[in-house]
């Protein structure tokens, strides 16, 4: 409640009375890594760590909106000429956009918002931001008219038009569609999905945040779709989710050793999360860990996302006995998700600490996940 208190004071001091109360989740993925834009599975939830806001319609064409956690406030019209400078901004500006684009209403509106998603650990704070004032919008302006499924579509085009990331769907369908106590498998070529009840009794669900983000000079999330859209052309595929190890194999002559082990780890991961899905409804949590270490290897060693300090808590995590650890998100820093025992759990997350700051100088952060709702109006 003390986000929503903060939120309210701000907002009464800012701009006077009161707005209407909405959120989003971030979202974790426990399996299912890099494969939304090659057409396979994921597997995601949200989690109880959200981004806020307050928000009222104004009756202008003129938004005014200002955040907590940057303490910065941006104001902008609603054409594509009103682009606003701030790249936080551009995240709202596109959902407004993007719902305009498609024949939707938006009008002027006042908005403070703040967040808990923790920034930078892979946890998918953007899209929390474009499903919480994509769903407002949609309530505030269309009568809640605007299917779910396609107020995720609105953040994915937010990210792709005016934010700059060629991201797949899977941050913004969590963020929407997440619903408590559940998993969700989506097919992100058909966009059909299925809840998972994910109640692991006897484990917990905890993020070791390395505090680390490389930067990188080129874009290697572009490339590495590149490298797979390459040998989708290549196998006469749409995408991954068609091809086979059999087909990748009789190819390999024809592609570089580069393109080989990114399309490798694409095709061994879909199945993983296949093997997931009927671990999870046979209760072996087992399998699901042994599959979470196989996936960051791959992301490790064939996709080559991972970073020096990911992989030292990867390592730590098996030295531990956790049931399963791995990179979670886009990679080259951020955090590892755990599924761990709960008898191991003060041990590994004591130990994460203290040998993480020997090593690296500096403590990870760790957080205990609960699977929770996705994009709802408070």
């Amino acid at each position: 409640m003390e986000l929503k208190e903060k939120i309210s004071n701000i907002f009464t001091e800012r701009l006077g009375g009161e707005g209407t109360f909405y959120a989003s989740a971030g979202r974790i993925n426990l399996i299912g890594e890099h494969t939304d834009y090659n057409g396979g599975f994921v597997f995601p939830g949200a989690i109880d760590k959200v981004i806020m806001a307050e928000i009222r319609a104004n009756g202008s064409d003129k938004v005014r909106v200002f955040s907590v956690d940057i303490n910065d406030y941006a104001e902008f019209g609603l054409n594509e000429a009103d682009a606003p400078e701030q790249s936080w901004a551009r995240y709202i500006f596109g959902v407004c956009r993007e719902i305009i684009k498609r024949g939707g209403k938006v009008g002027g509106f006042d908005a403070v918002f703040a967040g808990n998603v923790p920034l930078g650990a892979g946890l998918s704070s953007s899209a929390a931001l474009e499903s919480c004032f994509a769903f407002a919008m949609n309530d505030m302006f269309n009568g809640n008219t605007i299917e779910k499924f396609e107020l995720a579509r609105i953040g994915q085009s937010t990210e792709h038009n005016y934010c700059g990331v060629n991201c797949g769907i899977m941050d913004q369908f969590a963020s929407v569609f997440g619903k408590q106590g559940n998993l969700m498998r989506l097919d992100c070529r058909s966009g059909e999905f299925e809840y998972f009840p994910f109640n692991p009794q006897g484990y917990t669900l905890v993020l070791v945040d390395s505090v680390v983000k490389h930067e990188l000079a080129d874009s290697p999330y572009n490339k590495r779709r590149q490298s797979c859209e390459r040998v989708a052309r290549r196998l006469g595929v749409e995408t991954l989710r068609d091809a086979t190890m059999e087909m990748l194999e009789a190819a390999k002559g024809d592609i570089t050793a580069e393109d080989y082990f990114r399309a490798k780890y694409v095709i061994e991961e879909k199945q993983r999360v296949l093997d997931v899905c009927d671990a999870l409804n046979a209760g072996d949590y087992e399998t699901v860990g042994r599959c979470m270490y196989e996936t960051h290897r791959g992301l490790s060693k064939d996709y080559e996302v991972s970073c020096e300090e990911l992989d030292y808590l990867n390592d730590l995590a098996k030295e531990c006995g956790v049931t399963g650890s791995r990179i979670m998100g886009g990679g080259f820093g951020g955090c590892t998700i755990n599924l761990v025992k709960n008898e191991l759990l003060e041990k590994f997350t004591s130990e994460a600490r203290a040998r993480f700051n020997e090593k690296y100088g500096h403590e990870p952060k760790i957080y205990e996940v609960i699977i929770s709702d996705g994009a709802r109006r408070l």
